[in-house]
């Protein structure tokens, strides 16, 4: 990416690498470096591929307009980072609506929508993708009639990978990437719909060192409030994710289950979270769902069934590592219960949820 703008008055930002800082992504404000140019040369020889390419390099590309997707997407074009002629923000989902209405909410900037991954690609320098599940993930990244975003990648390309799925995923995804002369960071993110919608987002990057260096300046400032580069090996991102949000809903569930249990011993909720942020437990997840628990407001900011598949992958990997992973499972237990509870019908619900889950079942 060129350079942004130099007026960036007193919003610095420093960028901090050690996964000793990772943290739960709520709230939190952002700032803008300066990026880094990525130039590209392309010899006499060249393909035609390669040459597209380089007329077309400062396009950006963004794969995925969920709940996520939708909020980052939105962000780089605030803050300048796409959205000009010079560099439109060139999208595709699979739900074309979401494309339409990110276009009629920036109407005044330059947004391209595309049939399909493959175009998105091929007309972008960088590409991030932000996809839901694994299985979409698959069909998307790798659709065997060559729409998928792997169908576009060439030399030069480059893909930024910000979903939280298996390891193994992101490892076969890098390796294909690479396989056409590409680049690939894996960039998983910690933070939900409210800290991608602010740019607060914590960017847990690992894969092409070069590729991060020249986003984070740009990109990924804008989009989050922190980026750690964990390693050249892609894999890091995913496992440092799935320690996170299997923490958060470990955390989630218990606040869900000791909310309950005061309500059943005759104490006011409300009364008992003040005095949880009053002391040394007090979480930003705490003061954030245990409100919404006790309204039955779970209007999705990361849905239930998201967050089991997050839980579901750590506990996979655990037992990949042979650790006691006890405390944990139990969590993920519960919440494969409340995802797969017609009656209760709570897996597109916000994890908080599980609440309810909790509530019916006890005795």
């Amino acid at each position: 990416f060129p350079p942004p703008p130099c007026s960036l008055g007193a919003r610095a930002f420093s960028s901090r690498r050690s996964v000793l800082g990772i943290g739960i992504g709520i709230g939190g404000g952002i700032g803008i470096g300066a990026a880094t140019a990525a130039a590209v040369v392309v010899s006499p020889a060249a393909s035609s591929s390669s040459l597209k390419m380089s007329s077309s390099s400062s396009a950006v590309g963004f794969v995925g307009l969920g709940i996520m997707g939708e909020g980052m997407a939105a962000r780089l074009l605030s803050e300048g980072v796409a959205g000009t002629p010079e560099k439109p923000l060139v999208v595709w989902n699979r739900t074309g609506s979401k494309c339409d209405a990110l276009k009629s909410k920036f109407a005044d900037k330059s947004i391209e929508i595309k049939s399909t991954a493959r175009e998105v690609v091929e007309a972008c320098g960088v590409t991030y993708t932000m996809l839901s599940t694994p299985e979409v993930a698959e069909i998307v990244f790798g659709a065997p009639d060559g729409d998928g975003v792997l169908g576009g990648v060439s030399e030069g390309k480059s893909i930024v990978d910000c979903a939280t799925l298996a390891e193994d995923d992101m490892m076969r995804m890098s390796r294909e990437v690479s396989s056409e002369g590409g680049r690939f960071l894996e960039a998983p993110v910690s933070g939900s719909k409210v800290p991608a919608a602010a740019g607060a987002l914590i960017f847990l990057c690992a894969g092409s060192r070069e590729l991060f260096d020249e986003i984070e300046g740009s990109a990924l400032n804008a989009m989050g409030k922190a980026s750690h580069f964990l390693s050249d090996d892609v894999g890091a991102g995913t496992r440092a994710k799935l320690v996170v949000n299997s923490l958060m809903g470990t955390m989630v569930a218990a606040v869900a289950e000791g909310l309950n249990l005061a309500e059943s011993v005759g104490l006011d909720g409300d009364t008992m979270i003040e005095v949880i942020g009053q002391g040394a437990i007090a979480s930003p997840v705490y003061a954030l769902k245990g409100p919404k628990m006790l309204r039955g407001d779970h209007a999705p900011n990361f849905p239930l069934k998201h967050a089991h598949k997050d839980m579901k992958l750590a506990s996979d990997m655990a037992a990949k590592a042979g650790v006691e992973y006890g405390v944990m499972d139990k969590a993920e237990e519960l919440f494969r219960a409340a995802r797969e509870d017609k009656e209760l019908n709570v897996a597109d619900q916000d994890f908080s949820a599980v609440f309810e889950k909790i509530k019916k079942e006890k005795k």
